[in-house]
């Protein structure tokens, strides 16, 4: 099942899009995707629903972020080897884990508003694992059944603020618009192998990153397992999983974006991203 938000910022009505990719309306049944509604309880009521019995959404629709409310976005930082050699960096021996403000949170296609006095503002295509029921000190075989599912997300980083001006990560990655999520909350069941999805992200058509989940060096029940052994996860919580080679900070002479570039990203059965980069007006 594909969920997603639909609307103008602000106003988004939840929705399901179909088999023949039309986006029906799900606000005669649920509020919202919100946490509350992420439980296997809903998501299964849900799933039982006959798509053509709800209305269908007509005309070119917003999407919003695809799922609301989210309290925690945790990222997960050098999990592929190769990004981590083009980083310069030693892959760790455990997970580093850092936070995403959630303010940084925007739909799938919005624009990207890079932050004033940016230099080296990056892309990083991720898997979204988003949480859909209270995990605590959970074990690595019972944690996929704490996750609602899946999205694509775009970790966008500042690499001047993040690692040139000490402090910690997060200063770099939580500019506003710095986090476009989405198009699609994807359920767990339609995604049975998550560490085995191609990824990719362009910049102006060129593809720069071009790579598969299957490189992650902590793998996806793992991460739910360890970072539950640190904090409780709640539903609607975001773990951003990690991103592979081919970031502009990688490449030779380094490459950067700048106003007017556009990008476009996507995980396989996930869906597709596409943002405008915009300055501080």
């Amino acid at each position: 099942m594909r969920l997603l938000r639909f609307g103008q910022l602000g106003s988004e009505k939840p929705g399901l899009l179909d088999a023949d990719n039309t986006i029906r309306d799900l606000s005669g049944i649920i509020d919202d995707i919100t946490p509350a509604n992420l439980s296997d309880e809903v998501l299964q009521r849900l799933g039982q629903l006959d798509p053509a019995s709800l209305p269908i959404v007509e005309g070119t629709q917003r999407l919003g972020p695809c799922v609301s409310g989210t309290g925690k976005y945790l990222c997960v930082g050098l999990n592929y080897s190769d990004h981590a050699e083009e980083s310069g960096m030693t892959p760790p021996p455990e997970p580093i884990l850092f936070m995403k403000a959630t303010s940084a949170i925007v739909g799938p296609n919005d624009d990207v508003v890079l932050p004033r006095r940016s230099e080296k503002s990056d892309w990083e295509v991720e898997l979204g694992i988003v949480i859909g029921s209270e995990t605590k000190y959970v074990s690595e075989q019972d944690a996929i059944d704490h996750i609602a599912g899946y999205c694509v997300l775009n970790d966008l980083s500042e690499r001047t603020f993040q690692l040139e001006r000490s402090g910690q990560w997060v200063k770099g990655k939580s500019a506003d618009t710095f986090g476009p999520v989405g198009p699609y909350l994807v359920t767990r069941d339609e995604v049975p192998e998550p560490n085995n999805l191609h990824l990719w992200l362009e910049v102006d058509g060129k593809r720069y990153q071009d790579g598969t989940t299957a490189n992650m060096i902590f793998k996806v029940p793992y991460l739910v397992s360890y970072i539950s052994q640190f904090m409780t996860l709640m539903p609607g919580d975001i773990i951003a999983t990690g991103t592979p080679a081919g970031v502009g900070m990688g490449q030779s002479p380094q490459v950067y974006l700048r106003e007017g570039n556009m990008m476009r990203l996507g995980i396989e059965g996930l869906g597709e991203q596409a943002q405008r980069i915009v300055t501080p007006r």
